[in-house]
């Protein structure tokens, strides 16, 4: 019978954590991850879209190269991937490598021109649309 109490007082000098200090930690673990995940998405969407952006401008920026050389808008996006040649004979490009891939769930690029020499670059996703120029 000694040798029982003997190992309750050894034991009784141990300390573990209680059920409800892990249920609060549990619960702040919780807590934490809620507000984050919407903040982590929130940040991949804002990602999507300056691509968007960036990529857009590079387009327009070689969309308007294209036509200091020829004198005239490419017919599509296409056309700034070649080599070109003007009404002088004079070879440029291409003005592009190659036309960039939309971001992730967002359309492809879309180019459209008009006869008066003005053209836009768009893509949508995300709920939202990125146009330019």
């Amino acid at each position: 019978m000694m040798r029982f109490w003997n190992k309750k007082r050894k034991l009784a000098g141990q300390r573990g954590f209680t059920l409800i200090e892990l249920m609060i930690v549990v619960a702040i673990i919780g807590i934490l991850a809620a507000i984050a995940i919407p903040l982590y998405a929130n940040i991949q969407a804002r990602a999507r879209i300056a691509k968007a952006q960036a990529d857009a401008r590079t387009l327009a920026s070689a969309v308007a190269m294209y036509s200091a050389h020829m004198g005239s808008l490419p017919a599509g996006l296409g056309d700034l991937n070649s080599v070109a040649t003007n009404a002088q004979g004079q070879s440029a490009g291409p003005f592009m490598p190659s036309t960039p891939a939309q971001p992730t769930g967002w359309s492809a690029y879309a180019y459209a021109s008009t006869a008066t020499g003005t053209f836009t670059v768009s893509a949508a996703g995300d709920g939202t649309t990125v146009s330019l120029p």
